[in-house]
């Protein structure tokens, strides 16, 4: 299982360990967040939810 980088829930994973939400990455970085769908609703634009990232 694979956890939500803003909000630390754990976030399905779909056939051959595909999760079930979005990665995000910060431009010019190589590092990859996944995010859930709850935090999806929270936090509507890829700037606020890289600015709620842990």
């Amino acid at each position: 299982m694979v956890k939500c980088s803003i909000c630390g829930g754990a976030i399905p994973e779909l056939f051959l360990e595909k999760i079930k939400g979005t990665v995000l990455r910060q431009p010019g970085s190589k590092k990859q967040y996944p995010v859930c769908f709850a935090c999806q609703k929270k936090w509507l634009t890829k700037e606020e939810l890289l600015a709620k990232v842990k």
